[in-house]
């Protein structure tokens, strides 16, 4: 080890250190995917709007009914459009993580950016040349058989973890998450603006997705060039002084930390097996919860492009950008919330905080009227982006970090695969209700997001017990 790894402000470490931010990258993702969702909402409604206008005008019919086939058909398009991004990755998300595991871990971020590329390439062709909004299957496809989101967020999740303590690191993914929801505000903010730079119909949305492939360009070009892979800074621990050290800053689990079996006998308190739980089953009662919880954000973040664009609130292209602009500020909040919370609430704590948040906030949309109530429902989500983070924070604390990519992919494609069941069901109950009661949804989800408060609530309980346990044979 030469000297600048003993100094680490001394030669030119500082500069490979910034080398080893995953930000710039998780930035300018964000601002592709911004003016990408936007573009692709829009672009579809104009297509099937101009669809519905010219069967309107051969056969006239009041502007409720027509309405109402408009919204079908974009439901229906994000129908398929979901199950093909969401069942793609299935065939190479786990093979990239396993990948980037043995070989090197650029391979999990590098290969789906390719697929982001081609994806957003697809929705300027289709905008250039006016093709068919079938294509954009095709370019959903290749998205997806490159990874998708699975595979990309799981590698990003790997190098954070990697680049930070067991103490700091839900801070560290938290971060991350919000430079992801910085870079979501602004896109999402320009997009509706952008979108109508060109006003012909057939040009419209070309300056937007122009951008949103400029940015996917750079992105990929970072990760192959400037990217570096940032040493491992878990450190074994010989021996620990005291049991309750899992009651640190954020909660770090370290005494079910299935790599530290030793540590109670070594300190001379051995743990009861009555008391101690296994660090599979938590892991799996944290699987359970982040599922259960991702169907209810899942759910809703699908039927709010639908429900924003009929009535009541029928919002028009610059609107629509600063409702997705709002969805993005949960992660500055989220990130505030992580800061302040971790230092007195065990991560188990903070999760459940952001899943009261959010189905507090899911249950209010469900009966918005206004635009005025749609914000502050969107404000009460303030934490919502807290759960599945920190969960993957706890998660990577009961691992080797030779495990991460394994571990996060298939986490990342359980919630991806629940999330295509989900957004299926949600589109069609959403046909099925719009007309009575358009919040059921809402209503839906904000029961799931209460709902998985169970299992976080049963590794919080036995924890407790655990720690009680502890205090009783210190004494």
């Amino acid at each position: 080890m030469g000297p600048e790894a003993a100094c680490p402000r001394s030669g030119p470490l500082p500069s490979l250190q910034v080398r080893t931010w995953i930000e710039p990258v998780v930035a300018s993702t964000q601002v592709a995917a911004s003016l990408y969702d936007a573009g692709l909402l829009l672009v579809v409604k104009a297509s099937f709007g101009a669809e519905a206008f010219s069967n309107h005008s051969a056969s006239p019919s009041p502007r409720g009914p027509l309405e109402d086939q408009q919204q079908r058909a974009i439901s229906n398009f994000y129908i398929i459009y979901n199950l093909v991004v969401g069942l793609t990755p299935l065939l190479s998300a786990y093979g990239l993580g396993w990948l980037s595991d043995r070989y090197h871990r650029k391979i999990a971020i590098c290969v789906p950016l390719l697929g982001f590329l081609l994806s957003r390439l697809g929705l300027l062709l289709k905008v250039l040349l006016d093709w068919p909004v079938e294509v954009l299957y095709g370019a959903a496809a290749l998205n997806g058989l490159c990874g998708g989101f699975s595979a990309f967020w799981s590698g990003v999740m790997a190098l954070g973890s990697l680049g930070s303590s067991e103490g700091r690191r839900s801070v560290r993914l938290i971060l991350i998450d919000l430079i992801l929801g910085l870079a979501g505000f602004c896109g999402s903010m320009a997009s509706g603006h952008l979108f109508k730079q060109v006003t012909a119909h057939s040009g419209q949305g070309l300056v937007l997705t122009a951008c949103s492939v400029s940015c996917a360009t750079f992105a990929l070009f970072y990760s192959l060039l400037v990217l570096k892979v940032p040493e491992s800074m878990a450190k074994p621990s010989k021996v620990l002084s005291r049991l309750d050290s899992v009651s640190g800053t954020v909660g770090t689990y370290r005494t079910l930390d299935p790599d530290q079996p030793d540590t109670q006998s070594v300190a001379g308190h051995p743990p009861s097996p009555g008391k101690a739980m296994p660090s599979k089953t938590i892991i799996a009662l944290f699987f359970v919860a982040a599922i259960t919880y991702d169907l209810a954000v899942v759910g809703t973040v699908d039927i709010i492009p639908l429900f924003v664009l009929r009535k009541p609130l029928s919002w028009n292209q610059v609107q629509v950008g600063y409702g997705m602009a709002a969805g993005y500020t949960i992660f500055i909040t989220s990130f505030l919330g992580v800061l302040v919370f971790s230092r007195c609430f065990r991560d188990t704590t903070m999760v459940m905080i952001g899943m009261v948040s959010f189905g507090s906030g899911a249950l209010l949309l469900a009966f918005t009227k206004e635009t005025y109530m749609f914000y502050i429902a969107r404000a009460i989500m303030l934490f919502a982006l807290i759960p599945i983070t920190t969960i993957r924070s706890a998660v990577s604390k009961l691992i080797n970090d030779s495990s991460y990519g394994k571990v996060f992919v298939i986490l990342q494609l359980s919630l991806a695969l629940t999330g295509v069941a989900t957004s299926t069901v949600y589109n069609e109950i959403y046909q099925l209700t719009m007309e009575k009661f358009v919040g059921t949804c809402f209503a839906l989800s904000s029961f799931l997001s209460f709902l998985a408060i169970i299992p976080i609530g049963i590794v919080a309980y036995k924890q407790a017990s655990w720690l009680q346990y502890g205090d009783s044979t210190e004494k």
